[in-house]
């Protein structure tokens, strides 16, 4: 990835030298994982360790920064009327094809700031979960926490692929765990249309 070291202008480029840190870590996370070096990060945004540090005092409150947006995302679709369980698990397996990190945070970390994530998740999930048990297309022993879990073993196991394969992973790896959750077995795979 290429950067350009930002001339130091003091306080005034605070908010821009923060979002360029977001943007950069997005970037990353998605392609290299959680783990990625924090120098690596610091570089793509063309700021130095200490900007960093002042913005994020640690990895975890940068990933926090990057991935709320996809929270939001994921809170607000599920807060429309008629979103189904189909509609908010699409979405969370796009977010885990673009990012596995971001399933990774929410479905394995013991921090307790991921963990307050991981309940907006399951909290998300809770009305469609109910309305899709409701119609009978769910089975009654499906929790939220089974959802989340489904979620966090496909985003594991495309965290070991290249971008390219994971739509077509995911698919099949939803193939096999889906069945097990939905009483009619016509049910369309929770992936909506293919981005390509």
């Amino acid at each position: 990835m290429s950067h350009t070291r930002r001339p130091n202008r003091g306080p005034s480029a605070a908010a821009e030298n923060r979002a360029a840190l977001i943007a950069a870590a997005r970037r990353w996370f998605a392609t290299e994982g959680y783990d990625v070096p924090l120098t690596s990060i610091a570089r793509t945004a063309g700021v130095g360790q200490g900007s960093l540090y002042r913005h994020f005092p640690d990895r975890a409150s940068l990933a926090l920064a990057v991935f709320e947006e996809g929270v939001e995302e994921l809170e607000g679709l599920a807060a429309r009327p008629g979103t189904t369980l189909d509609d908010v698990l699409a979405l969370m397996t796009r977010q885990a094809i673009a990012s596995t990190a971001f399933v990774d945070m929410v479905s394995a970390s013991a921090d307790a700031r991921f963990v307050r994530v991981r309940e907006r998740v399951v909290e998300a999930l809770r009305e469609p979960l109910a309305r899709a048990r409701q119609a009978g297309r769910v089975h009654d022993y499906v929790t939220t926490d089974d959802l989340v879990t489904a979620i966090g073993l496909i985003a594991a196991l495309l965290a070991k692929l290249p971008a390219a394969e994971r739509r077509e992973t995911a698919e099949r790896a939803w193939l096999l765990l889906f069945r097990g959750m939905i009483t009619d077995p016509r049910t369309p795979l929770p992936l909506g249309p293919s981005d390509h």
